[in-house]
């Protein structure tokens, strides 16, 4: 008989939960809460095995049928799926339903590719604990005393510890210690092995109950975990002002001056930024956010003269801006023609002028723009009745109206093949361009909701504020957006096991 890894098709080979019950996929989620359900080890692989093994109807009773002379007639079969990294602890349980001649069974896990003609654990990956002698096998045909023997009606669990990467093995509910340590960092499936005429097991994924009482161990690995990081306790002292310097770091980023000030006379955090840049900043953001492009390329021309010159990419995104702003009528080219072209170059260096009630006013409109979705609060300079350039039903008796936009239109498809020329292509480029043109093709960009997402202001307008930040302190980022965005990466690295922890203590 050929013995060779069969290839037949199975309806068991697919991970779906369509087989399982309602009851079935709950008790599989409380065992494994962040796990995919669709994603666990559910039944044996009708693919993933050798011919001399057969399967029951349902993927979880495994028989022997070869002639079971020598350890050449051994035969294995894998999970049909791997254990998923973020089960933690992973278990599963093999009833012996008879040892056939034997009992030459090995129960483990093992890697993909692992050879299947062989038992659990006599391959490199691959890791077993066999009926006949009680021995473990570590990737080694020389097995070493670990635990009694098993035979007919006996229950043997194996447990997959991912924290520790460790393994344990169970018999009729009580636990034999560790077998293995230090596994591989590599995807394993649970594994059993039959040699002999007659061997017949029975496997429980987690669908029934377990005879040995995985949930206290898995608590426990909870309140371990959990004490272990409770042991390197960081002093108040310590963290305290780590937050407080983060928070204001954020709030001088965001241009928040005043409330800067009086956050660092609470904190005690000495207050050294230039208030006045601050501010600026936020007169910057403040009128991009009003979309008023145009004069906030100006004044940042203005007070910062060579920002925009060593940055063309960013004054392109600022000029693709001003044209959508344009057509939806929230802000003319004034300040385009007027000493300041596509080119960023600006002849006005006039001082800006800032108020005692700059800073509160701005403050409270930036937050009234979030809360409206971009809409602007700041009246415009144009009579959006009379010179909306979205309304094209009259375009043919009004064309002098549209000469404006595309005059500007070119100047900016010129600048785009310009920056191409000099900086090599852009796709992020190109996609501006391509929704600042798309703008002219609704009645009411405003109102178009194929077009809302091209209506956000807030993207451009932190662009602009991070690349001042970055030119006045030579830091981008604030600290505590870094700090967020390190730790949703170190979530999706561990796949939400820091999360199952402790949700779960």
């Amino acid at each position: 008989m050929d013995d060779s890894t069969s290839r037949s098709s199975s309806p068991f080979n697919q991970s779906s939960t369509n087989h399982l019950t309602t009851e079935q996929i709950e008790t599989l989620k409380q065992l494994y809460p962040y796990a995919d359900v669709n994603q666990l080890p559910k039944h044996w692989s009708s693919k993933d095995k050798a011919n001399y093994i057969t399967l029951s109807e349902d993927g979880l009773k495994v028989h022997y049928k070869g002639i079971g002379k020598t350890h050449k007639d051994a035969a294995a079969v894998r999970a049909a799926n791997p254990i998923p990294q973020n089960c933690l602890l992973y278990y599963y349980e093999v009833t012996i339903i008879s040892k056939g001649r034997d009992g030459y069974m090995g129960i483990g896990l093992a890697a993909q590719g692992v050879n299947m003609h062989r038992l659990p654990g006599w391959d490199k990956q691959s890791f077993g604990y066999h009926g006949d002698d009680g021995h473990s096998f570590n990737s080694s045909g020389t097995g070493q005393p670990y635990g009694p023997t098993f035979t007919t009606g006996d229950v043997i669990g194996c447990g997959y510890n991912l924290i520790e990467n460790v393994c344990f093995y169970t018999k009729n509910g009580q636990n034999l210690g560790t077998a293995f340590v230090g596994l591989p960092n590599v995807s394993l499936f649970p594994t059993v092995g039959l040699q002999t005429p007659g061997e017949e097991l029975e496997a429980n994924f987690g669908v029934k109950p377990f005879c040995y009482d995985i949930h206290q161990d898995m608590l426990k690995l909870r309140t371990k975990i959990n004490s272990c990081i409770n042991m390197y306790p960081v002093n108040y002292n310590e963290w305290q002002p780590m937050i407080n310097n983060l928070v204001q770091s954020w709030l001088i980023h965001n241009g928040y001056c005043s409330t800067a000030q009086i956050f660092s006379e609470y904190t005690r955090i000495p207050f050294v930024e230039n208030a006045q840049n601050i501010r600026q900043r936020l007169k910057i953001q403040q009128l991009v956010l009003g979309g008023k492009i145009g004069e906030a390329i100006q004044t940042t021309n203005r007070l910062y003269p060579t920002l925009l010159k060593n940055d063309p990419n960013l004054l392109f995104a600022l000029k693709c801006r001003q044209f959508i702003e344009f057509v939806c009528g929230n802000d003319d080219l004034t300040y385009s023609t007027n000493g300041n072209d596509c080119n960023g170059t600006s002849t006005n260096n006039n001082k800006m002028d800032l108020d005692d009630n700059f800073e509160e006013e701005i403050e409270s409109d930036r937050a009234s723009i979030i809360n409206n979705n971009g809409s602007n609060p700041v009246p415009s300079t144009r009579n959006n009745s009379e010179n909306h350039v979205g309304d094209l039903n009259s375009f043919s008796n009004d064309i002098e109206r549209y000469k404006p936009i595309i005059t500007f239109g070119k100047e900016l498809n010129s600048f785009a093949q310009k920056l191409d020329q000099d900086l090599g292509h852009n796709e992020n480029n190109k996609k501006m361009l391509d929704e600042a043109w798309i703008s002219i093709a609704f009645p009411d960009p405003k109102d178009a909701r194929p077009f809302q997402n091209c209506l956000d202001r807030e993207t451009v307008c932190q662009r602009l504020n991070n690349a001042i930040v970055k030119m006045s302190s030579g830091t981008q980022k604030v600290a505590i957006e870094t700090v967020i965005k390190h730790t949703k990466a170190l979530i999706a690295l561990n796949n939400y096991c820091g999360a199952w922890i402790l949700d779960k203590v």
